[in-house]
């Protein structure tokens, strides 16, 4: 049983859950705050789901982000769309305790079309706790590890990174430049799960077990990775330093997708 659950799934071979284990008492009153402010009917809402350390219980004061996924029951326009960023940027100001407050955003009728079930579906059932509204993880079985879910979750990665390295490139102080690379990194070294193998029977679950899998098909990429996965804990580099050694794993990693789609056709 251990031994499963320290690669990532449960004794019947699913991908470990969020634990339903009590939210941190220091986040309670923020995550209050988030339900009253997002649940009012012009917003649409249909669930708020949370994701990352606070959702796992690891949430540490001044250091963790709030990260939720919002599910509305239409498809947002832009007026919509205008005044949850609007209730976002409110939030922040009101709860330093986080240091950032990121929305992702989708809808019903998005999260339950059979062509995004390894995307909305595996996210839902196996990376969030839903805090108001109805659970649509309910609508899913457990996933079992598949290269399928990792493409899903992490295919657009070229379109994420090459977002980072405009926003590094535009920060206005060290402090914002520092956590976009945080920020890109920890994206970076997520994305190189769409090179697992396909019979992998393991998921990751920590920055370092990714890392770890993937340096043991890629043990040449070592010196690489190992740079971005200090820059994921502790973001330091200069700006263009980073961005460099960023172009440079991402053309490695365009190239290394299109040569394992390849070799599975």
């Amino acid at each position: 049983m251990n031994t499963q659950k320290s690669a990532g799934i449960d004794a019947d071979g699913f991908i470990l859950t969020v634990a339903d284990a009590p939210i941190q008492p220091e986040f309670q009153l923020l995550l209050a705050d988030i339900c009253a402010t997002l649940s009012r009917p012009e917003l649409g809402l249909h669930g708020i789901y949370l994701y990352g350390s606070i959702a796992r219980g690891e949430g540490e004061i001044g250091i963790s982000d709030l990260d939720l996924s919002l599910i509305l029951v239409e498809p947002p326009d832009a007026p919509v769309l205008e005044q949850l960023e609007s209730a976002r940027l409110a939030l922040e100001q009101r709860h330093p305790q986080v240091t950032k407050i990121d929305f992702d955003i989708g809808h019903r009728a998005q999260v339950l079309a059979p062509e995004n079930r390894n995307r909305w579906g595996f996210w839902l059932k196996h990376h969030c706790r839903c805090l108001w509204g109805e659970d649509l993880s309910l609508h899913f079985e457990p996933f079992r590890p598949s290269r399928a879910i990792a493409v899903a979750v992490n295919g657009d990665f070229e379109q994420a990174l090459t977002e980072y390295l405009v926003g590094i490139e535009q920060a206005s102080t060290e402090h914002v430049r520092h956590r976009l690379q945080r920020e890109a990194s920890r994206a970076l070294i997520r994305a190189t799960h769409t090179l697992r193998a396909e019979d992998a029977q393991t998921w990751p679950q920590t920055l370092e077990e990714y890392v770890g899998l993937f340096v043991q098909h890629y043990p040449t990429m070592r010196v690489q990775i190992a740079y971005f996965l200090f820059e994921a804990r502790n973001p330091s580099a200069e700006g263009e330093a980073f961005t460099t050694r960023l172009r440079a794993f991402l053309s490695w990693m365009n190239s290394a997708v299109i040569e394992r789609n390849q070799s599975d056709a």
